[in-house]
C-alpha cells in the first residue's frame, strides 16, 4: 500500500530530499502513522533512519531554515526539530533504528543499532509498528510486518511480538494498552489482555510519575471508566491505586443495603466527562466518595450511613496526590475544596432553599461554585426517574438562586466593605480581638440578608457593634 497522498507536510519533502542526499534509508513511524489512517490531527512526528538520526536533524534543520530550532540529545541518541508553521509548533523527533534488550530489574533497555525491522520489533503494540518510507524510489510505501492496518480496521490492540515479553520488558506498556483503548475506543485482544493480567506485577518498577501520565490520559478520555474497569479486571488498580478499589461491593443486613460506591464513582467520573475537559474536576470526581469505606457504619434505625464522609475524604486528598505523584498545589486544593464541600448544594437541593444557606455556598465556593453544582448534578446516579427528575429541578432552583444572589449580593470572593484596617483607623486600636467580632458580625449581617454587602451599611453596623464593645471613635 502507498501513503504518499498522507505526506503533505512540506517536511517530509525536505526529509526526503537530504535522506537521500546521505544515503539512508528513512522513514516515519509510529502513532504519526497511526493517527493518519485513522485521520485524527497529530502534531507530533517520528522519524527513523538506518544510521545517525542526530546527524540527519541537523542537515534537515538546515533545509528548513529560520523556521526551526534543532535539540540534540546524545545521550538517547535522538534529535528534535520544532518547525514552526502557522502559528503552530510541530515537534520531529529523529532516531536511528535500533534494537533493544532488557533486564528483569529496570524498563530501560539496553540499546544497539539496528535495522527497519529491529526497530519495529521493539514497538508496543502492532497499530504503533507502521512505517512509511521517505526515500524517493519508495515514497509512500507501507511497510506493516505485524499487520497493524488489519488491527486498525478491526480496532484490536494487540502486540507485535510475545506479550509477556512485552510487558515484562516495559511494564509501563500496560497502561498504555488501557489508555489506547480509551482514547481509540479499541478492544484489546485477549490474548494480549492475559498478558497484562499475567505481568500486572511488574507495574510496581515503573515510576510514579509515568503511571499517573498515563492514567491522567485515561481520565481525560472520553469513557474513563472503562479504563478504570480494565484496570482493575487486570489487577493493575489494586496495586496503583487500592483506595479506589477499597470501593468496591456492597454489604446488606436484613433488608438493608447500600451502593457499589466503585460503580457509582465510575458513573460520576463518566458523567462529569460530558460536561468538561477540566482533569481536575474529573479527579475531584474520583475521589468525592473515597472516604466512604472508612466512614461506612450501620445504623439499626436508618439502615447504613457514611458520616462526614466529604470531611474525611477531603482530608485524603493531599495523602493520595502525594503518593501518586500529583501537583501538591492549587490544583490539588481545588480538589481539595470539591470533595469537601460536594454534599453542600445537594442539601439545598432537598431542602427548602433559603437565601441565606446559598449566599454561604457562594461565599465558601468562590469562583468553584459551578464546577461545585456540575459534579453534584453528575453524582446524580439513580436508577428512579422520578427521583433523578425531582434532583434536577431542585437543583435548577438552586442554580437560579445562585445567578439571583450573585448579581444582587456580590457575594462570590466577598471582600467585606469593611476592612481590619478601617477598624483600627477609626477607633484609633492595635490588632485585638474585637476587630474580629466586627468583621464577623458584618459577614454573617451580609449573608444572613441583614444589611446589603455595601460600605455604608456594613460601616453602620460597625459603630453599633463597636459601642457595644465599648470602643469609641478617635477625635
Amino acid at each position: 500500500m502507498n501513503l504518499e497522498k498522507h505526506l503533505k507536510h512540506p517536511i517530509f519533502e525536505i526529509v526526503q530530499k537530504v535522506a537521500d542526499e546521505m544515503q539512508l534509508e528513512t522513514y516515519v513511524v509510529g502513532g504519526w502513522v497511526r493517527d493518519v489512517i485513522l485521520k485524527r490531527d497529530s502534531k507530533d512526528i517520528d522519524i527513523v533512519c538506518v544510521g545517525s538520526g542526530i546527524e540527519l536533524a541537523k542537515n534537515v534543520a538546515k533545509n528548513v531554515g529560520s523556521h526551526s530550532k534543532v535539540s540534540i540529545f546524545k545521550n538517547f541518541g535522538t534529535a528534535m526539530i520544532n518547525y514552526y508553521e502557522d502559528n503552530y509548533n510541530w515537534q520531529i523527533e529523529f532516531v536511528g533504528a535500533r534494537k533493544e534488550s532488557y533486564s528483569h530489574e529496570s524498563r530501560n533497555p539496553i540499546v544497539e543499532n539496528g535495522t527497519l525491522e529491529d526497530d519495529q520489533n521493539r514497538r508496543d503494540f502492532t497499530i504503533n509498528a507502521m512505517a512509511i518510507s521517505l526515500n524517493k524510489e519508495t515514497y509512500g510505501d507501507l511497510i506493516d510486518p505485524f499487520n497493524g492496518l488489519v488491527d486498525i480496521e478491526n480496532k484490536i490492540i494487540q502486540t507485535p511480538l510475545d506479550a509477556d515479553i512485552t510487558f515484562s520488558d516495559d511494564p509501563l506498556r500496560m497502561m498504555r494498552a488501557i489508555r489506547f483503548s480509551c482514547q481509540l475506543k479499541f478492544y484489546i485482544h485477549n490474548d494480549t489482555f492475559d498478558a497484562i493480567t499475567r505481568n500486572s506485577h511488574r507495574i510496581e518498577i515503573i515510576s510514579q510519575e509515568r503511571i499517573i501520565d498515563e492514567m491522567n490520559k485515561i481520565i481525560l478520555s472520553s469513557n474513563p471508566s472503562y479504563g478504570f474497569r480494565l484496570m482493575d479486571k487486570s489487577g493493575l488498580l489494586q496495586i496503583i491505586f487500592p483506595e479506589l478499589v477499597a470501593l468496591k461491593g456492597t454489604e446488606q443486613v436484613g433488608e438493608r443495603t447500600h451502593k457499589d460506591n466503585f460503580k457509582h464513582t465510575l458513573e460520576v467520573l463518566d458523567n462529569i466527562s460530558l460536561y468538561t475537559n477540566n482533569l481536575w474536576l474529573r479527579w475531584a470526581a474520583i475521589l468525592h466518595d473515597i472516604a466512604k469505606p472508612l466512614t461506612k457504619r450501620y445504623e439499626p434505625r436508618i439502615g447504613f450511613t457514611f458520616h462526614a464522609h466529604e470531611v474525611k475524604g477531603a482530608k485524603m486528598v493531599k495523602h493520595i496526590f502525594r503518593r501518586l505523584k500529583l501537583p501538591l498545589n492549587d490544583n490539588m486544593k481545588y480538589v481539595e475544596k470539591l470533595v469537601g464541600m460536594h454534599l453542600r448544594p445537594i442539601i439545598l437541593a432537598e431542602d427548602i432553599v433559603t437565601d441565606s444557606a446559598v449566599r454561604r455556598l457562594l461565599f465558601d465556593a468562590g469562583d468553584d461554585v459551578d464546577d461545585l453544582m456540575t459534579l453534584c448534578v453528575a453524582d446524580i446516579t439513580s436508577k428512579n426517574y422520578n427521583k433523578v427528575q425531582r434532583f434536577r429541578k431542585n437543583f435548577e432552583i438552586v442554580r437560579q438562586k445562585l445567578i439571583s444572589l450573585e448579581q444582587n449580593d456580590r457575594i462570590r470572593n466577598f471582600q467585606p466593605p469593611v476592612s481590619g484596617e478601617d477598624i483600627m483607623d477609626i477607633f484609633d486600636i492595635s490588632p485585638c480581638k474585637e476587630i474580629g467580632l466586627i468583621k464577623s458580625t458584618i459577614k454573617e449581617a451580609i449573608l444572613e440578608g441583614k444589611i446589603p454587602n455595601e460600605r455604608e451599611a456594613a460601616l453602620e453596623l460597625m459603630f453599633m457593634e463597636a459601642q457595644k464593645l465599648g470602643l469609641k471613635p478617635k477625635k
